[in-house]
């Protein structure tokens, strides 16, 4: 009896993380169209008593940039993370270009975060524009020499793997990260270009389709012990 009670126990463990592993690979699916979005791997490891276990790694690889016709967007060529502080003063990290003005002038990502400390455009301006090294450029006039307003700054991890996932597309750094390390002197910032998701669809879906397999079987075998254990339990009464 204590080996039937094993083995479903053990069967329900195995489902639980390959129930784990689907949230995450479907989640990288519903994130194929989000701007910077970085995939999730969930690397499954059997020990030795035959137990599932799992660890969860982001895949921070730069994926490719897109043309767009809004002025407001920039994307990162190459690795680096665009600070960005909220309301409240938190700074947290991302690689999601897509930004907008506030009222008071201020570039902010769409969700109302700050880009870097606050980069304040002015009022009535003709036109304004991002150089590769992140310094945001604007004519007051048609014709009028351009000048700097603030710079977008873009910092690195040594350990990118390390950053945690928080809502909005954004990490925020871990002892395992290390700390923001600004970079100086770079032509990485792209502007009016977004960077897509480096998920990949196809490969993602090949996944969840071995997945399911994987899990139908395992049910069946759970069924079967089960049907043996209850079978057990009637035939010692």
């Amino acid at each position: 009896m204590a080996t039937f009670q094993g083995i479903i126990r053990k069967n329900i463990v195995n489902a639980n993380v390959q129930f784990e592993k689907l949230g995450h690979i479907t989640n990288n699916i519903s994130n194929q169209n989000t701007t910077g979005y970085k995939a999730v791997r969930f690397e499954q490891i059997l020990s030795e008593d035959g137990y599932l276990d799992g660890i969860v790694r982001t895949d921070h690889r730069a994926s490719q940039l897109m043309i767009t016709d809004n002025k407001f967007d920039f994307g990162i060529n190459g690795q680096g993370y665009v600070p960005v502080t909220s309301p409240t003063g938190d700074v947290k990290y991302t690689r999601d270009g897509s930004m907008k003005q506030n009222k008071d002038g201020y570039l902010i990502t769409n969700d109302g975060y700050l880009i870097g400390d606050g980069i304040k455009l002015p009022i009535n301006y003709d036109d304004f524009w991002i150089k590769e090294n992140g310094d945001v450029m604007v004519s007051q006039k048609f014709g009028e020499k351009p000048y700097k307003v603030g710079t977008i700054p873009l910092v690195n991890f040594q350990n990118p793997e390390g950053l945690k996932a928080v809502d909005g597309n954004k990490y925020i750094p871990t002892y395992d990260s290390g700390e923001p390390v600004l970079l100086m002197n770079h032509d990485r910032i792209q502007h009016q270009k977004l960077e897509t998701s480096n998920e990949d669809v196809v490969a993602d879906t090949n996944r969840v389709m071995r997945l399911n397999a994987s899990m139908i079987a395992s049910f069946q075998v759970l069924k079967v012990v089960n049907d043996m254990y209850d079978k057990s339990i009637r035939l010692q009464n």
